[in-house]
This record gives C-alpha cells, structure tokens and sequence, in this order.
C-alpha cells in the first residue's frame, strides 16, 4: 500500500500507520485525512491484521490541523464538507484496537487523533494540547469533550482556553496516557504492545471494547447491564471455551477468532 502521505507497513498481526508530513510537523490536511480513512478502511477489512498502531515522527505525531489551507475557508466550506470529519468517523467506529504512539508534539487536531485512539502511548518527549483559541478558533475533532473526559473539567478548561501544553509526565499523571516510554523504544513498545492484543481473541477484543467506550455514553447502571450481556455472549465463542481449557490444563491457548 503506497500513499503520498502515509508510511503503512503489516508487521505480523500490527497494521503500523506512520503520518508522514515531516515538513508540515504531520500537519492532517485533508489529502492526509482522506488517505487515514482509506487505510483504516482496508485494515479494518483484513483478517490478518488484528490490531492498529498510528505514529508520526520522533518531532511531531501531528501538530495539529494544515491553518494554511484552512485560512481561506468560509462557514459553508466547513460545514458541507465531508472530508474534513470522514477520517474521524471512521476511527472511532474501528472495531479492532487502535493504539496512539506518540512522540513530539499533538496539538489541536493531533491531540483529538491520540484522544480518538483506545489508548496513548507517549514516548517521553511528548507534548499534548488543544491550541486553537491562538488562531481565534476552538477545538472541532472532539478535543473539548475528549479531553475534559479525560483529565476532568479544570485542567481542561484551562488547557482549551490558555493554550497550554502538557508534557507526557502531566499527561499520564493525569490519565490522558496509559505509558510514557523513551523516545528511542516508542514504536516498538507500541507495536509489541499492540502484538500481545493481536494474539488474542478477536471477537472478544472487539466485545471487550464496546463495553468499556459505553462507559462513556451511558448511565452506570446501563454500562454494567451492557457490559454484562457481553459477558453472557463470550461463552457462545469457541474461544471462551479454549482459554478457560488452556488455564485449567497450565498451557497457553490457541484462540482460532471463533
């Protein structure tokens, strides 16, 4: 698979996508976005992969949105267009695991592409932050209502409107990140981590997403009402049937995605 501005390479189970706009800081133009949505599409659709990775460089995982092109555009270009959201839309309804990788900078719409991710791995010189109050905007990817999700309302209400980053102790101090790891053994942390989650049950994986993103649009109750329906449906999959085997009988299974 080749694109202008995308690296994408299968490493075992792992669909590693790079954002590659080095000149830009990975800036997400709409050709990048379009070319997100693409290979999201494809590796969704790919029995052989089970599980994503999205990185950029060691300088910037993306520094937010291309101002450049958007600069000339009115209320209408904006609200008419499909594209500008399309990548987005098809993140967040990925039912295989995607991991953020992150090193250098993730702001404005970078921040909201980690935040769309299951979860963040930052590597130590990462910096988060939703800065688009300095070009008289606000956020428009979710970073208002992901990050506030996140790390709670003060600390991001102060982020959005000051403009403020955070380093990847504050981050990860705050929960915006699972790990901080060194630079240097970020993708392969990221890709390992990623490869643990491919080894297992597919099916199982993707029930044992759904329940948790409902944690974050429904009622408590309903979340454990949901979450344990799921429960009740794993013990129809072979797979169930295989690990609970595997760990009576002290041997690793061998999940078949059934």
């Amino acid at each position: 698979m080749k694109y202008t501005t995308l690296l994408v390479e299968i490493q075992g189970k792992v669909g590693l996508i790079t954002l590659n706009r080095p000149e830009a800081l990975n800036a997400l133009s709409l050709e990048l976005r379009d070319e997100l949505k693409e290979v999201l599409v494809q590796l969704e659709s790919d029995d052989n992969v089970a599980a994503i990775v999205i990185t950029g460089n060691e300088k910037a995982f993306a520094a937010g949105a291309d101002v450049k092109a958007m600069q000339g555009w009115s209320y209408l270009d904006v609200y008419k267009s499909e594209r500008v959201g399309a990548a987005w839309e098809q993140l967040i309804s990925c039912r295989k695991p995607v991991i953020a990788a992150v090193a250098g900078y993730a702001l404005g719409a970078g921040c909201e592409l980690a935040m769309m991710c299951d979860f963040i791995l930052a590597a130590d010189n990462a910096k988060f932050g939703q800065p688009e109050i300095k070009v008289g905007t606000i956020p428009g990817a979710g970073g208002t209502q992901r990050l506030a999700r996140f790390v709670g309302k003060s600390k991001a209400m102060e982020m959005v409107l000051t403009g403020r980053t955070m380093d990847a102790v504050e981050a990860e101090r705050c929960g915006l990140v699972s790990r901080v790891v060194p630079a240097g053994e970020l993708i392969n942390e990221a890709v390992k981590t990623a490869a643990r989650i491919a080894e297992l049950s597919a099916p199982v994986v993707m029930m044992a997403k759904e329940a948790l993103n409902r944690a974050f649009e429904t009622p408590l109750a309903e979340g454990l009402r949901f979450e344990r329906r799921l429960f009740h449906a794993t013990f129809a999959t072979e797979d169930r049937k295989e690990g609970m085997a595997a760990f009576g009988e002290k041997r690793s299974p061998q999940f078949k995605n059934r």
